[in-house]
């Protein structure tokens, strides 16, 4: 019957992309289902329906189910009273597996809303893997990631964006690399191109997937291969939309071109997902108070250090989720410097990665504690090419700007002591959420980012 359906395909990537082969399932089990009869057991848990068979051991699951492939049951462990097991009935064989609850039924990641779904979703899995376990072990290893889908996509925005390029020596440089062969250039050598060409800030970035349920057939846009399961068959970019199998997201590069469609907000956005997605140099926030505090507020006295009013800097969060960089943060709009200052840190303190990132955190304290200052200083260098590149350049005009307010120190009292005061638990944050490391921190933390005003043209 069931196995049989599949029997005479000659390649198993026919098996693989089938779109029957979810029907024939269900249908199987609408077929078997009809064994249980009336059978039922006392004291059944209120989440299982009449699969549930009680306290019985794996050899009368097994003579229950003998000779009806895809049929199942649950039943109640005798070692272990509360512990319940699928007995599932896959390729002449009885398989058991510890089933779990927690408002819905599980045996692995996966969760379902029903008993029915769960072994439905199973036996997709495991017809697949058994029909073509060698085949699903070599997806990986042909890809034709920069032949499809999202790679397409990405060189055809890249395209329109290189055509409206008025540098007659990047068009050379466009025209000739459009003279070679698609398919001798992958697409990680054609991103690297296209970054010297088209601008200087294209910074890598990693995908963000999560775990997805797709509705309806779906294909992997990494290894152009069906997506099977009833649920959570693959996982998504949350930033791009790339849709791929979990084992492929290991193998897809840092390469993440995040849409504006699916970036709701300025504040509180990863900072190379913001700058990326609208393929700017810095984040606009960034750009832009500093602008205006240079152009008004260089002499502000206390600047960054006396507060602004809060309902005022939420405005101007609000302002720039809503209109990103066409927000109007003038003095006709907001005449106190110190709200735009203010708005500048909260910045800074929404971003889910602080500017020096949790994975450098460590070793900057570490080079603070220095005692040597030419040490010191050569240490923290070493640790600032360990940032991201977005997170680099940010800090590096930042830096830029704090040195310029420093010059003003007579009129505004803020020198670089007093703003790394200011700007250290701002700018960096311990990986862990702990008071106490943060308390321990804090001279170190102002210290860095006094080395790092002082010395920003040596360091940057």
């Amino acid at each position: 019957m069931f196995c049989n359906a599949f029997c005479d395909c000659p390649a198993t990537l026919q098996a693989l992309q089938s779109k029957h082969y979810h029907l024939l399932i269900v249908e199987m089990l609408k077929n078997t289902s009809l064994q249980y009869g009336n059978h039922t057991v006392e004291n059944r848990p209120k989440y299982y329906g009449r699969e549930f068979h009680g306290i019985i051991s794996r050899e009368q699951a097994d003579e229950i189910l003998a000779g009806v492939e895809g049929a199942y049951i649950l039943r109640e462990s005798q070692r272990q009273p509360g512990c319940y097991t699928l007995a599932l009935r896959f390729g002449n064989q009885t398989l058991n597996y510890r089933l779990f609850y927690d408002g819905k039924h599980f045996v692995g990641e996966k969760r379902f809303e029903s008993i029915h779904d769960l072994v439905t979703d199973g036996l997709i899995t495991l017809y697949i893997e058994t029909k073509a376990s060698e085949y699903i072990s070599k997806m990986t290893t042909n890809p034709i990631y920069e032949h499809i889908g999202y790679a397409t996509l990405l060189r055809e925005k890249v395209s329109r964006r290189l055509s409206r390029t008025k540098n007659e020596s990047r068009k050379a440089s466009v025209t000739s690399e459009e003279n070679t062969p698609v398919e001798k250039i992958t697409s990680l050598v054609r991103r690297a191109a296209l970054t010297q060409n088209d601008n200087h800030f294209n910074y890598e970035k990693a995908h963000n997937f999560k775990v997805h349920t797709f509705r309806g057939p779906h294909w992997c846009e990494y290894c152009a291969n069906f997506m099977w399961g009833l649920i959570a068959q693959g996982v998504r970019c949350s930033d791009c939309g790339l849709n791929v199998h979990k084992q492929c997201s290991k193998y897809v590069p840092n390469d993440c071109q995040p849409d504006l469609k699916r970036i709701k907000r300025v504040y509180c956005c990863d900072l190379t997902t913001l700058v990326k997605a609208h393929n700017t140099q810095r984040p606009m926030v960034v750009d832009s108070c500093i602008r205006e505090i240079e152009a008004r507020g260089l002499k502000s006295e206390g600047l960054y250090r006396v507060s602004g009013f809060t309902e005022h800097i939420e405005d101007v969060k609000m302002a720039f989720d809503r209109d990103g960089d066409k927000a109007d943060i003038s003095a006709s709009i907001y005449p106190d410097i110190n709200i735009i200052a203010g708005a500048l840190k909260l910045y800074f303190r929404d971003l889910p990665i602080p500017v020096i990132t949790y994975d450098t955190y460590s070793k900057f304290i570490e080079a603070a504690k220095i005692s040597n200052p030419d040490e010191r200083l050569e240490a923290i260098h070493e640790v600032l090419m360990l940032l991201p590149a977005a997170h680099y350049e940010t800090l590096r005009y930042l830096m830029i700007h704090l040195k310029k307010v420093t010059l003003h120190e007579k009129e505004n009292f803020m020198n670089a002591e007093n703003l790394g005061i200011v700007f250290g638990p701002t700018l960096m944050r311990p990986p862990e959420d702990s008071t106490l490391a943060t308390l321990n921190d804090m001279r170190y933390q102002k210290l860095i980012v006094q080395i790092l005003i002082e010395n920003e043209d040596v360091l940057f």
